[in-house]
């Protein structure tokens, strides 16, 4: 350390060539050493890298130095500098000159090498440093033609307090599959692969340094990284190891199945001796399906949760993700519980099946930080009692990174409804410098050596004989590699101010409070329109859900699965893309129900034989599961044709049924019917058919019509022929008087006297 006696350096003022900063910089810094990572007294600072020309005019006479700002030794001060920037000049090395001229889109190699004491680091602390090139563009004169802005760190040889850093590491992609479980396309095959994305960030971890404990053989990681992995990677994964995949509509088209199995041995090795965290299957985003309304889903995708079924093929389902994907039923069609599942949710039982490990299931990763109190609540309800968050997702979180106070405590305690949860706050400035690493101005170095200034600047404003706790948690879509964050995690174990912690430590380590839920200033959250599709897709399987005979969340596991996938934190970065699976998710839903319907005659009418003959429906159950169904039929108009209601009917899987319609025909004639399968709940199940339903039988009003007007006709002829006897009996007796003018004879005399 060097002596605090010495008197600080005056203000520099920066020479001529500095005083064209604001035009453009040609040159582009890449650095590739940059040592000592924490500045001793006597050391030697050495940088080298490479120089590019990316402008269009060639650039000589090039010269490099470093020159230094004002020592910083709070994370508030650091932070300060983030937002307006030191123009480090108070202490300017000398120039040294770099051989060669650069030619538009040429690179040459430096070495700059000065003592540290050159720079008058007077007391321990971050100082704020910028790499200056010199250079005369197309001949003219010297001006300042590159920058690079950096720190120097310097630290107590025996550091006075140190700062524990816990890691949580996610292994995450987003998915490649569709709703029916098929590949759309082969990308995780090039992410996989040697160079690509996962390939990298699984190599880090990989790389980490090891330790071999006093009397053992075996060698443990020096820093122990908890990694966050998606069962629904290792699923995909698992997929396409098992053997040729197609992808789209093309058998056998994925590329990935040798890089598959490779990849998920890796994986293996490294979860046998790092901690393993499952996030919940698809990676959900919790907080956008809780202001959906849609917490139901969330509990579906926890893999610590009994109701966390969603799993895509189900297991024994004898499938690889084709469409129509349902867990064995038995032999009446009905889908019992998970067999064997004693409680295990599906997202922790992929992970265990895969790489033989048992998950800690009990802590939730809020994506962006950020959790609504709601979703807090669901997540508890689903066997999570630990969260991490970010110090944005907390009102007070300032105070458990350092950024308020002198401590930086990453636990802390939420309070809710249901009880306490315990937390742990991740530092979203290390995180972000973590996954941005390989993409930082100056190369994956620079990234590190700003990592360092942040800690260094923590262990300095801790109280003597106190520790700081960390936790560093980059974002889900983390694009770094061994160089850039595998540096970071070696710097934990190698610097003396520094030690490697766990998420169980961390947990266990002192607490500050840090406030309650507090919303993000920008509300982050999947696409409006697409969640109005998933909503859609939701209340289709909650009513179907309704009509299976059994466990409808084994049934349905498939399609849960497929919706959790499409309405992953990742889609938040592309909406475009998560529309487009919202609206196929929506599309899926409706085609399962399609597969429940009635059949149409096939001239579209139907005779009645009776006044009671029933009507005989077909309906076809094209699912591997029994179904309950109700029948709605409706006529125009109810004089001539009434229908009875049959209830509840039970259609065994895969197979076409006949329903009995009771029927009661008032008068004969055409009716125009229609007819409708539902769920028991009332949603439509298949198409609606019309028919023509007639019918040539007396109906009771007909029988009644036709039964009087025969009577009537039989008294009306009674009443004729009893009039014709009576009319014939008068004629009878009339006939002899009528007959006796015309002669005499024959005719007795009356009997009695004249006289």
């Amino acid at each position: 350390m060097l002596a605090s006696a010495q008197a600080a350096p005056p203000l520099v003022t920066a020479d001529p060539v500095d005083d064209v900063s604001s035009q453009d910089r040609p040159v582009r810094i890449d650095v590739g050493r940059f040592e000592p990572r924490a500045v001793t007294p006597g050391a030697m600072v050495t940088v080298t890298g490479t120089l590019t020309n990316t402008g269009s005019t060639p650039i000589g006479d090039l010269s490099v130095r470093l020159q230094r700002g004002q020592v910083l030794t709070t994370r508030d001060e650091l932070a300060a500098v983030g937002r307006d920037p030191d123009p480090a000049t108070a202490v300017p090395a000398a120039f040294q000159d770099v051989p060669g001229d650069l030619d538009p889109g040429d690179a040459l190699d430096f070495s700059y090498t000065i003592p540290a004491d050159e720079l008058r680091l007077d007391r321990n602390g971050v100082y704020p440093v910028l790499l200056n090139v010199n250079g005369a563009v197309d001949g003219d004169e010297l001006r300042r033609v590159g920058e690079l802005p950096t720190f120097l760190v310097q630290q107590p040889v025996l550091p006075a307090s140190r700062t524990a850093v816990g890691w949580l590491w996610p292994l995450t992609e987003r998915t490649h599959r569709g709703p029916s479980g098929t590949f759309l396309d082969d990308g995780l095959a090039d992410a996989i692969a040697d160079g690509g994305r996962l390939d990298r960030a699984l190599a880090v971890i990989e790389r980490l340094p090891g330790s071999t404990a006093p009397g053992s053989t075996q060698t443990v990681p020096a820093v122990p990284v908890a990694l966050a992995v998606d069962p629904a990677l290792v699923e995909e994964l698992t997929l396409m190891a098992a053997g040729p995949y197609p992808v789209g509509d093309a058998e056998d088209a994925g590329k990935g199945t040798g890089a598959a199995a490779a990849y998920l041995d890796r994986l293996a090795a490294v979860a046998a001796v790092h901690p393993v965290v499952a996030l919940s299957y698809g990676d959900v985003d919790a907080d956008s399906l809780d202001a959906a309304g849609l917490s139901d889903v969330i509990v579906r995708s926890l893999p610590g949760s009994p109701k966390g079924t969603a799993q895509d093929p189900p297991p024994d389902s004898g499938q690889d993700g084709a469409d129509e994907t349902f867990p064995p039923a038995d032999a009446t069609g009905a889908v019992p519980p998970e067999a064997g599942a004693d409680d295990t949710a599906a997202g922790a039982r992929i992970l265990a099946d895969a790489l033989d490990v048992e998950p800690r299931t009990d802590l939730a990763w809020a994506a962006d930080g950020t959790l609504r109190p709601g979703t807090l609540l669901t997540l508890q309800s689903g066997g999570v009692d630990r969260v991490v968050l970010s110090s944005a997702g907390l009102t007070d979180g300032e105070a458990a990174v350092g950024l308020s106070g002198s401590r930086a405590a990453a636990h802390t305690t939420l309070t809710t409804a249901t009880g306490p949860v315990e937390a742990l706050v991740a530092d979203p400035t290390l995180g972000d410098i973590v996954g941005t690493a390989e993409q930082a101005a100056g190369g994956a170095r620079m990234a590190e050596q700003r990592y360092l200034a942040e800690l260094a600047v923590l262990s300095l404003q801790a109280p003597a004989g106190t520790e700081q706790t960390v936790l560093v948690a980059p974002p889900r879509n983390v694009d770094a590699g061994p160089e850039g964050a595998g540096a970071m995690m070696a710097d934990t174990a190698g610097l003396p101010w520094l030690r490697p912690s766990g998420p169980d430590e961390l947990f266990g380590g002192p607490s500050t409070p840090a406030g309650e839920l507090a919303a993000p200033a920008e509300a982050v959250a999947l696409e409006a329109a697409g969640m109005a599709d998933v909503v859609a897709a939701v209340g289709l399987r909650d009513d179907l859900a309704g009509a299976v005979v059994g466990d409808a969340d084994t049934a349905l596991q498939a399609y849960d699965a497929a919706t959790s996938r499409a309405t992953s934190v990742a889609w938040r970065t592309d909406p475009e893309g998560f529309r487009g699976g919202a609206q196929s998710l929506r599309a899926a839903m409706e085609r399962l129900r399609g597969k429940v319907t009635l059949l149409a005659p096939a001239d579209g009418t139907y005779s009645l034989g009776s006044s009671d003959a029933p009507l005989v429906l077909t309906v076809r159950n094209d699912l591997p599961i029994a179904i309950d169904v109700k029948l709605e039929v409706s006529t125009r108009g109810t004089r001539g044709l009434s229908i009875a209601d049959i209830g509840t009917q039970t259609l065994a899987p895969g197979q076409r049924t006949t329903l009995q319609v009771p029927t009661q025909v008032r008068q004969s004639g055409g009716f125009a019917v229609s007819a409708q399968l539902t769920t028991p709940d009332g949603g439509p199940l298949g198409d609606r058919i019309s028919l023509q339903v007639k019918s040539t039988a007396y109906g009771s009003i007909s029988l009644m019509i036709t039964i009087g007007s025969a009577l009537l006709l039989g008294l009306l002829f009674l009443r004729r022929l009893v009039n014709f006897v009576l009319r014939r009996r008068r004629a009878a007796a009339a006939a002899p008087e009528e007959r006796a003018p015309e002669g005499m004879a024959g005719l007795q005399p009356p009997n009695r006297s004249p006289v």
